[in-house]
C-alpha cells in the first residue's frame, strides 16, 4: 500500500499563487509516476500534471505556463506550484499514483483550493 498525503491549498484572489506539495510513504517502490488531479463540483476528476520517476511532465492545457510540477525523489514528495491562478482553478486537489504491479490508484484525502474572482 502507498500512502499520499497532500499539504497547502486554501484561498487566494485570482492572479495570486499557491503551492500544494504531497507526500508519499509506505510501498513507494510500487509506484512510478506522480500525478495531481483536481474535481470541481459537478464535474469529473480530471489530470492537472504528471511526473515520472526520471521527471518528465505533462499538463493539462488549461494549466500550461501556468503551474509546475516537480518532485523529490529522496524525499518521496512532489509539489504543484501554481501561478497566476483563475476562478476555474477552483476544485480540490488530489494526489494519484497507480501501483504498476496490480494497476490499483492511490489517492490523497484531497486538499481544496479556492480562487476568488
Amino acid at each position: 500500500q502507498v500512502q499520499l498525503v497532500e499539504s497547502g491549498g486554501g484561498l487566494v484572489q485570482a492572479g495570486g499563487s499557491l503551492r500544494l506539495s504531497c507526500a508519499a510513504s509506505g510501498s513507494i517502490h510500487r509506484v512510478e509516476a506522480l500525478g495531481w488531479y483536481r474535481q470541481a463540483p459537478g464535474k469529473q476528476r480530471e489530470l492537472v500534471a504528471i511526473i515520472s520517476n526520471g521527471g518528465m511532465s505533462n499538463y493539462a492545457d488549461s494549466v500550461k505556463g501556468r503551474f509546475t510540477i516537480s518532485r523529490d525523489n529522496a524525499k518521496s514528495t512532489v509539489s504543484l506550484q501554481m501561478n497566476s491562478l483563475k476562478p476555474e482553478d477552483t476544485a480540490v486537489y488530489y494526489c494519484g499514483a497507480r501501483d504498476i504491479y496490480t494497476s490499483n490508484a492511490y489517492w490523497g484525502q484531497g486538499t481544496q483550493v479556492t480562487v476568488s474572482s
